[in-house]
């Protein structure tokens, strides 16, 4: 990673924050999508789950065309500093194609290889804390909707226990992407590059197993690197 400035204002550096905080907001929605697609928030609410499944694809579409616009603007303002994007000169109606096909995925490649370039501004210091309350968020919700199969809890508890769930996945690539991007300034030892971890947090929502391997594994690198947690 080259750490280079580049010369704009403040409103224009905006755009590259602006597609990081949109990429945060795609797990909720489409978590409300799955659950209301899978019929399991039974509330005894006329058609919720009908209700809910629009609202995820609504909000994905939103999502979708905001992060379009972002990446666009951000591309064509980087393409247009080649001294200091160097040999990155992104294509701006590219990237704002490719997240009209598949947004998150979009999203995620090009803040890596922003990253690789420009670097990704510092947060706090705490965000460790976020990730490894997901991790144990999401290790007890594991056994508790393992225990209310087995005992045959009602649906409603389960509708519950998979809100808290998708709460706590939602706040997981927050977490990791913004302590990642604090750990990387922080020692040349290990210098994790925070848009891979944030794609790696998303693959994670979708494979049970491996949220709680990426968290641990995470929790683990950034103890030798940094001294904590």
């Amino acid at each position: 990673m080259i750490d280079v400035d580049l010369p704009s204002s403040a409103a224009e550096l905006d755009w590259a924050r602006a597609v990081e905080r949109l990429l945060y907001l795609f797990p909720t929605v489409i978590g409300v999508g799955v659950v209301g697609a899978l019929r399991e928030a039974d509330l005894g609410v006329p058609l919720l789950g009908r209700g809910l499944v629009l609202i995820g694809t609504f909000g994905y579409t939103v999502l979708s065309l905001g992060l379009a616009g972002a990446l666009f603007l951000d591309a064509r303002r980087v393409r247009r500093q080649p001294l200091a994007s160097g040999e990155w000169r992104p294509n701006p109606w590219l990237n704002a194609g490719f997240a009209l096909l598949w947004a998150p995925l979009a999203g995620v490649v090009y803040l890596v290889r922003r990253h690789r370039r420009f670097g990704t501004p510092p947060g706090q210091s705490g965000w460790w804390l976020a990730v490894a309350v997901s991790l144990a968020a999401t290790v007890i919700g594991l056994i508790a909707a393992g225990i209310a199969v087995v005992l045959a809890f009602p649906a409603s508890l389960l509708t519950v226990v998979g809100f808290a769930g998708a709460v706590a996945f939602g706040a997981f690539p927050v977490a990791i992407h913004r302590d990642a991007a604090y750990v990387c300034t922080r020692n040349d030892a290990w210098r994790p590059n925070p848009g891979l971890y944030l794609g790696l947090a998303f693959l994670s929502l979708s494979i049970a197993p491996l949220q709680p391997l990426l968290a641990g594994y995470y929790l683990l690198r950034r103890r030798e690197s940094l001294g904590t947690p």
